[in-house]
C-alpha cells in the first residue's frame, strides 16, 4: 500500500475521542493508500508555535477542533471565503512560501448530512442555532446559502450571538442573537446544538418552555456520547428526527481530504462502517 506524501493530523483540546484518524485512514484505503494522520493534544498556551513547527517539519495538512477554531483563522496567513465569513477554520495547509492558508468545512459538512444524507429540508425552515463559538461560526454561510426563513443565534454570553448576529446584517435571511431566553421566541423547524456542553454531560441553559414545529429536527454537531444529552432532550420534546454530528464529521473530513489531495471519497461506505462499530 503506498504511503501518501507528508504529515497530517487533527489538533485540539481534548483530542483523544476524535474519530478522524480512522476516517482519514479509511478514505485513503478506497485509493489503496496508507496515511500518516494523528491525532495531536496541544496544550491552550502553545498552539500557534505548535502550528508553525509542524508545517516545518513536513506536515501538510492540519485539520482544527475545539477550542482553536479561532485562532487557527487568525493564525492565517491567507484565508478562503467561507473562513472570512466564518471567522474560523477547522483546516490549514503550509504552501512552498511558508504561507499558512485557512479554510473551512465544517458547514458544508454539515448542511451534506442534514440535507444529503439525513433528507432534511432547510428552506424557509425557522432554525435555532445553540453556541456562538468558532464551530457556529464556522456553519453560518452554509446554512443561509439553504434560504431558510429565519436563523436565530443565541448564547449564554449574549453578546457573543449578537457579534455572529450582526456579520449578517443585510442578510436575505433574518439572522438575530441573545441570550437562551430568545429561544422561546419563536416555532422552530430546526435546532441545532454547536454549544461543548455535551462533553460534560450537561445541556445549555435554555428555558423551560421551546416550542418545536410538528415536523422539527434537531441536530448536535458532538457525536456520540458528547452529542446524547441533547438528543435525549430533542426526543423528550417530540422531534420528529434526530442526529448527531458523526456524519458532519464525515463530510468536513471528505472536503479536507479532496482540498488536500484532489480526490473525493465515498463518505456513505465509511460513515455507515462507524455508524455499525
Amino acid at each position: 500500500m503506498e504511503m501518501i506524501a507528508g504529515r497530517f493530523a487533527v489538533v485540539g483540546n481534548p483530542i483523544a475521542h476524535s474519530l478522524s484518524p480512522r476516517i482519514h485512514a479509511a478514505f485513503a484505503e478506497q485509493a489503496g493508500h496508507a496515511i500518516d494522520y494523528r491525532a495531536e493534544y496541544v496544550d491552550l498556551e502553545v498552539f500557534e508555535s505548535w502550528v508553525l513547527d509542524f508545517f516545518e517539519h513536513g506536515g501538510r495538512g492540519l485539520n482544527v477542533t475545539l477550542p482553536f477554531k479561532s485562532r487557527a483563522f487568525a493564525l492565517a496567513n491567507v484565508a478562503s471565503q467561507r473562513a472570512r465569513l466564518a471567522g474560523a477554520a477547522n483546516l490549514l495547509t503550509s504552501d512552498q512560501d511558508g504561507q499558512v492558508h485557512a479554510d473551512n468545512t465544517d458547514g458544508k459538512g454539515l448542511v451534506t448530512d442534514m440535507v444529503g444524507n439525513a433528507g432534511w429540508s432547510l428552506r424557509d425552515a425557522r432554525i435555532l442555532l445553540l453556541g456562538a463559538g468558532g464551530a457556529v461560526k464556522g456553519v453560518m454561510p452554509a446554512l443561509l446559502s439553504e434560504q431558510p426563513a429565519a436563523i436565530y443565534v443565541v448564547n449564554r454570553t449574549a453578546s457573543r450571538a449578537e457579534e455572529i448576529a450582526a456579520t449578517y446584517t443585510g442578510s436575505d435571511v433574518t439572522v438575530c442573537g441573545g441570550g437562551y431566553e430568545m429561544a422561546g421566541a419563536n416555532v422552530w423547524d430546526v435546532v441545532i446544538n454547536g454549544t461543548s456542553t455535551g462533553l460534560s454531560g450537561g445541556m445549555p441553559a435554555l428555558p423551560p418552555a421551546i416550542a418545536m414545529a410538528e415536523a422539527c429536527v434537531c441536530y448536535d454537531m458532538a457525536y456520540g456520547p458528547a452529542g446524547a444529552p441533547f438528543l435525549s432532550w430533542a426526543r423528550e420534546r417530540g422531534a420528529r428526527d434526530v442526529r448527531d454530528g458523526l456524519g458532519m464529521l464525515v463530510e468536513q473530513a471528505a472536503e479536507s481530504y479532496f482540498l488536500w489531495l484532489g480526490e473525493y471519497p465515498d463518505t456513505k461506505a465509511v460513515l455507515s462502517a462507524l455508524r455499525e462499530a
